[in-house]
C-alpha cells in the first residue's frame, strides 16, 4: 500500500501541471481585458499600455506561461488584476466557505442517498422504491440555479424562514478564526449565537446542492444492494433467522459500500467544482463565487488558482477513495 500511495503522490504534480497549462491557455484565449475593466472604459491608450506592461500582458503568450510557471514553482499564484491582492491570500479567505458548504452537502448526500438506496432495494418495485427513486431523479432533473431561486422565493421571501444569502448576519460577530469554517469555529470557541446563525445560512444552499446531486449515490447503493441481497451469504444469514435489519443494514450494506464509495469520491470533486451556481445564487463567499466574478472580469490568475486548488483536492479525494476500498474489502490488494 505504501508503494501505491507514493506512486500516486508522484503522479499528482504531473496532473496538476496539465490542469494549470490547459486552464492558462484557455483563459488567455477569452476575449476582453481585465486591465480595461480595472481602469474603466474611458482610460487613455498610454495608461492602458503602461498597466498592461506592468502585469506582463504585453509579452508573447508562451513567455507569459513560462513566467507564470516560474512563479508557481516558488509558491506564488500571482496577483489579481482587479483586487490587486495575492491570489493565495484570497483563496485562503474564500476556500473555507466552499469546504464548509461541500462538507455539509456531502454529509446530507451520503446519509439520505444511502438510506434511500437501501430502502429502494429492500422494498424493490414497491411504492417506497418508486418514491425513493422519484425523489432522487426529481432532484437531479432540476437545474441548480432554478431550484436555488425557487427556494429563496419560497423559504426566504414568502415564508421568511431562512436568509436569502451570505454566511452570517451583519449584526452577529463571526467566530474567532481557527479553520475559517464558521460552524466548526463556533463549536470550538463556544460561540452558540454564531453557530445557530451559520447553520441557518447553510440550510438552503446545502439542501439545493444535496438534492441536485443525490440521484447517483441513491442509484448506486440501490444497484449494489440488489446484487448483494441475492448473494449466498445474505441468503444464508436469512436462513439462519437473523433479523432483517441486521441482514440488510450490516451484512448487505457493508458489502455494497465499495461501489458507493467511488461515487461519493466523484461527487466530492464535483461539489467543489460545481458549486459556482449555488454560491452565486446564494451570494456564498466561496471560491465558486470568486471564480465566477474573476471570469466576468477576465482576471486570469484567480481562475487558474481556483482550478489548481480544485484539481489538487480532487486528486487527494480520489486517493483517499482508493484507499478506502482496501478498508472495506480486505481482498483488495494494491
Amino acid at each position: 500500500m505504501l508503494k501505491y500511495v507514493i506512486k500516486r503522490l508522484l503522479w499528482m504534480p504531473l496532473v496538476l501541471l496539465l490542469v494549470v497549462t490547459l486552464v492558462f491557455f484557455l483563459t488567455h484565449m477569452v476575449p476582453g481585458s481585465a486591465i480595461r475593466v480595472l481602469l474603466g472604459p474611458h482610460v487613455g491608450e498610454a495608461q492602458l499600455q503602461k498597466a498592461t506592461a506592468e502585469y506582463g500582458l504585453d509579452k508573447p503568450l508562451l513567455t507569459q506561461y513560462f513566467i507564470y510557471m516560474g512563479h508557481l514553482l516558488r509558491g506564488d499564484l500571482g496577483r489579481s488584476i482587479v483586487t490587486r491582492r495575492p491570489v493565495a491570500t484570497e483563496l485562503a479567505t474564500y476556500l473555507p466557505a466552499t469546504l464548509e458548504l461541500t462538507f455539509f452537502s456531502l454529509v446530507l448526500i451520503v446519509v439520505v442517498g444511502v438510506v434511500l438506496g437501501v430502502v429502494a432495494a429492500v422494498h424493490r418495485n414497491s411504492p417506497l422504491d418508486i418514491l425513493a427513486r422519484g425523489v432522487a431523479v426529481g432532484g437531479v432533473a432540476l437545474p441548480q440555479f432554478w431550484l436555488g431561486l425557487m427556494f429563496i422565493l419560497l423559504f426566504s421571501y414568502y415564508l421568511r424562514w431562512f436568509p436569502m444569502g451570505g454566511r452570517m448576519e451583519m449584526t452577529i460577530a463571526p467566530p474567532t478564526r481557527l479553520t475559517g469554517m464558521y460552524v466548526f469555529d463556533s463549536l470550538f470557541t463556544g460561540n452558540w449565537a454564531a453557530l445557530l446563525d451559520a447553520l441557518h445560512h447553510l440550510a438552503l444552499p446545502v439542501l439545493v446542492m444535496a438534492l441536485t446531486n443525490l440521484s447517483t449515490t441513491t442509484a448506486m447503493v440501490r444497484s449494489s444492494m440488489l446484487r448483494t441481497l441475492n448473494e449466498d451469504f445474505t441468503l444464508m444469514a436469512k436462513a439462519y433467522g437473523h433479523r432483517p435489519f441486521r441482514v440488510h443494514y450490516i451484512y448487505a450494506l457493508k458489502n455494497s459500500l465499495i461501489s458507493a464509495v467511488s461515487v461519493i469520491g466523484l461527487t466530492t470533486g464535483y461539489l467543489l467544482g460545481g458549486d459556482v451556481l449555488v454560491e452565486t445564487v446564494f451570494d456564498w463567499p466561496g471560491i465558486g463565487l470568486y471564480a465566477a466574478r474573476s471570469i466576468l472580469h477576465v482576471d486570469y490568475a484567480p481562475v487558474i488558482g481556483v482550478a489548481l486548488v480544485i484539481a489538487a483536492v480532487y486528486a487527494v479525494v480520489n486517493l483517499i477513495t482508493d484507499l478506502l476500498y482496501g478498508a472495506l474489502d480486505p481482498r483488495i490488494r494494491y
